[in-house]
């Protein structure tokens, strides 16, 4: 990955989604060959040149402007998340080779968050979707057929992006699959504009768009989202079906880990089934895993 190769097709895949109509454009019964706008209306409507835009969507401007990145963003519409993306695509890369990733763990007191939150499903989450800790709810609703004790080493911690596109059990648990769905492609397409030189996020990227489809496609797009704050109605295979609210807090640098907690409104049967769903958690042995979508399909 590299962030004008991600600039690029950032560009070309949200100048796709948009059609002349959409913007007050007159076709005039003129034939496309491909949807979407051409290069030159988005440069018109941006109110910058047709060859200059060409060049920074080809990846071969490096110096935009906020001012141009904030009048083509305008123009395809982006909203708050999709624009500060853009800029974040934009930005020059830092000088100098690549360091190996550092392997993720837990700060102390992102520790002891997790302590505090036991009673309420709370996961601890690394950059790459790679689950660091959680604690007995969150296991239990999120991922209880998998292994309790597997964050704990390297090499076995469950990744939360392969669950959901890989996992029939992760599947499952959505009403609305593919709303979780474009939540976690959205997120990881922030992180990599973050961080574009990290190959064990490149290798996660890579491994999802051979082993799903659904996740290529999705990818290709360029949608953004902010996994802040979305509400999911689940289907456990414990206590049955609630509605959670799934809340990210990240530490206000951004760079450490993200701690993922699911609560339910106070006096609700969601709220009776968390509690329920502590108690099993505590009580039961851990499941064996369940079959791969892919192994279910086949």
């Amino acid at each position: 990955m590299n962030k004008h190769g991600q600039l690029a097709d950032f560009l070309q895949a949200r100048r796709g989604l948009l059609h002349p109509e959409d913007v007050g454009l007159q076709l005039y019964g003129e034939r496309r060959r491909v949807p979407g706008l051409r290069r030159e209306e988005l440069a018109m409507l941006a109110g910058i040149s047709a060859p200059y835009y060409a060049r920074l969507e080809q990846g071969q401007s490096r110096n935009a402007s906020r001012e141009v990145l904030d009048a083509i963003a305008t123009a395809l519409r982006l909203d708050e998340s999709e624009r500060a993306h853009l800029h974040e695509l934009a930005r020059a890369p830092k000088r100098g080779k690549a360091a190996r990733p550092r392997p993720e763990r837990v700060p102390p007191a992102t520790s002891a968050l997790l302590s505090a939150l036991e009673g309420t499903p709370a996961i601890v989450m690394g950059r790459r979707s790679d689950v660091l800790a959680w604690n007995t709810q969150g296991h239990a609703l999120f991922a209880g057929h998998v292994d309790r004790d597997s964050p704990a080493e390297p090499g076995r911690r469950p990744n939360m992006a392969k669950l959901v596109f890989l996992d029939a059990h992760t599947r499952d648990l959505y009403t609305d699959w593919h709303a979780k769905a474009r939540a976690v492609v959205g997120n990881l397409h922030l992180t990599a504009g973050r961080y574009p030189e990290d190959s064990l996020l490149a290798g996660l990227i890579g491994e999802l768009s051979m082993r799903s489809p659904e996740f290529a496609s999705m990818w290709a797009d360029h949608r953004i989202l902010a996994c802040d704050v979305a509400d999911y109605e689940m289907h456990h295979p414990t206590v049955g079906t609630l509605t959670v609210t799934q809340q990210t807090l990240q530490s206000p640098q951004g760079n450490g880990p993200a701690v993922v907690i699911a609560t339910a409104t106070p006096g609700s049967p969601s709220a009776t089934a968390l509690r329920l769903l502590a108690h099993a958690g505590r009580s039961s042995e851990p499941a064996q895993p369940r079959r791969s979508v892919e192994s279910r399909s086949s």
